[in-house]
């Protein structure tokens, strides 16, 4: 399979051979987380480390030390390993052990895996308690950075999870190599003391960040004569189309909860937001709150203006997936926000099947004034905040290290991302290709479901997402579009990255944030449904600042300093 340099290479010796034959050959929501040889590294041993050889956070990992490994490990062994079951997974498993992926991944690496999986909507209340505990398991898939207090250079102080500075440079070629490689993402799984603390979840290319937008019906387009909007006013003339010509109850219908911050409205008022956050990156490079800038004020009052003239769907507080789903496939919706697979394609197959004139078009990130560049879109961080690290209670250090060094192989890669080969992908003309068995189930599945049993890259994992995979996910021509049209090259500027406040500026800012986060909620649906007046944005504003608006700044803008120094 031909790839791009800076993708892992593949460093494995003529004994993957034998691997990948015991595998069958070869070897993600979208879009929306022993010894060996003789060498033992117990909770002492690892505590001491990160206290005796502090990481130097001027340098990316050496690659001297790490030699090419191979697989599967002569010596194995066994791993405990705690992660979150996807909804796609659990939709037909109860384990990932009992997956093809998990099955070939232990095969292939020669390591037996108990995989420990938290139950469904209990993941934080779990982890809290087994860190707790204190008996960890061996391996632990968590949002270090947003999900630990004082984040993962915390959790390292805590004694909950190890360094790996050394780890890297004497046991994981594949990730050493791939960082090295990559400094912009090398920079994202440190701390600001410069400790790598896990193995990170990747999106490979830039095309992969976006994967929220807009689309609208193009079939009505058509018949009314219209173009795709890429202005608000346009946005405007069409839904009102939609209202008046088509009959459509709620032209534009999408579900607040989801994306209240992350809709193309909203960055057409350079207010909108991405990664589960509020904050943006200003002009000047500065964290900003967007819901206390003067867009977001523009941005309430055009949705209150929609509202009033029945362009936004009346219900938009208290939708969910399946109610936008039933609208938009139904005619009463002709416009939406969401993901290009799970929602703009999952319409139209569904809608296609009572209705084959049924098309949707991506739209592109609108502006305030036609002709205009876009300056902030959706784009998520190629680091997502999901990795694997190694917990102070693992005896095996070093075969854990080297298991999760697989993924950043080249077969690893190919496993995490397309499966087995002969299986669920073959290749074609140097590329991997999804077989008959995935895209089309026997079982009925639907596709997220169907790839879930082979792969993890329509979620997540600790690999490098393969830009291959989203191809083939998107299989509509329609749906392929989307990555392009939703691109707003100058997005990244003004978005936040996985910048950690330190436990102490953690605690406040959670408690800060949480409270401006519901009042903006509250605040936000009152002025879109006119129960608030416009006249009292001042005092909403002055009620932000009462909350130590100015304080959550500061917080963010030091850990970002912090971040930008690494």
């Amino acid at each position: 399979m031909r790839r791009n340099l800076k993708k892992p290479v593949a460093l494995l010796t003529a004994a993957l051979t034998a691997a990948s034959l015991l595998a069958g050959c070869g070897g993600s929501s979208e879009e929306g987380a022993g010894a060996d040889a003789g060498t033992q590294v117990n909770e002492m041993d690892t505590a001491g480390a990160a206290a005796e050889t502090p990481a130097d956070s001027a340098e990316t990992v050496e690659t001297a030390g790490a030699e090419a490994g191979t697989y599967p490990l002569a010596e194995g062994g066994t791993l405990t390993y705690w992660l979150q079951l996807n909804p796609n997974v659990s939709a037909n498993f109860t384990n990932l052990g009992d997956t093809e992926l998990g099955k070939a991944w232990q095969e292939q690496t020669g390591v037996t895996i108990q995989f420990q999986h938290p139950a469904a909507g209990q993941e934080k209340e779990q982890f809290n308690l087994i860190v707790a505990d204190g008996s960890l398991p061996d391996i632990m898939e968590w949002q270090w950075v947003k999900n630990y207090p004082g984040g993962p250079e915390k959790a390292i102080k805590d004694g909950v999870i190890i360094p790996l500075n050394d780890i890297f440079k004497e046991y994981c070629p594949n990730i050493t190599k791939y960082l090295a490689e990559n400094p912009d993402i090398d920079k994202m799984i440190k701390t600001d003391d410069g400790n790598y603390f896990a193995f990170p979840f990747i999106r490979g290319e830039d095309k992969l960040c976006y994967t929220v937008g807009g689309f609208v019906r193009q079939d009505w387009l058509e018949e009314l004569g219209m173009e795709v909007p890429t202005t608000v006013d346009e946005w405007h003339d069409v839904l009102t189309a939609f209202k008046e010509e088509k009959g459509a109850e709620a032209p534009l219908c999408f579900d607040w909860t989801n994306f209240k911050d992350s809709n193309p409205i909203a960055f057409a008022f350079k207010v909108g937001t991405a990664n589960g956050t509020q904050f943006i990156l200003d002009d000047q490079g500065k964290v900003a709150f967007a819901p206390a800038q003067e867009g977001y004020k523009d941005y309430l009052m055009t949705l209150n203006q929609w509202y009033n003239e029945g362009l936004l769907d009346r219900d938009i507080a208290t939708l969910n997936g399946d109610q936008v789903t039933a609208k938009m496939t139904s005619g009463k919706a002709g416009a939406s926000v969401g993901w290009a697979a799970s929602r703009m394609q999952l319409f139209m197959t569904s809608a296609q099947q009572s209705d084959p004139g049924y098309e949707l078009v991506a739209t592109p990130t609108p502006t305030t004034e036609k002709g205009a560049v876009p300056e902030y879109g959706y784009v998520e961080n190629q680091f997502p905040d999901v990795s694997a690290a190694i917990t102070t209670s693992c005896k095996n250090v070093e075969l854990a290290a080297k298991f999760l060094d697989y993924g950043y192989s080249e077969a690893g890669h190919n496993m995490f991302n397309f499966g087995i080969e002969g299986v669920s992908y073959e290749m074609k003309n140097g590329k991997a290709e999804y077989s008959d068995i995935v895209i089309n189930n026997p079982d009925g599945w639907p596709l997220a479901q169907s790839l879930a049993k082979y792969i993890r890259a329509n979620y997540n994992g600790p690999f490098v997402q393969d830009l291959n995979y989203l191809e083939q996910y998107l299989q509509l021509p329609a749906v392929k579009e989307c990555p392009s049209v939703w691109a707003v090259p100058d997005a990244r500027k003004h978005t936040v990255p996985n910048i950690t406040p330190t436990q102490e500026e953690s605690k406040e800012l959670a408690t800060i944030t949480n409270e401006l986060g519901t009042y903006v909620s509250e605040m936000s649906l009152k002025f879109i449904f006119g129960t608030e007046s416009f006249d009292n944005w001042d005092k909403y504003i002055e009620t932000l600042q009462g909350m130590k608006l100015d304080r959550a700044l500061e917080i963010e803008n030091a850990a970002l300093e912090r971040y930008n120094a690494r």
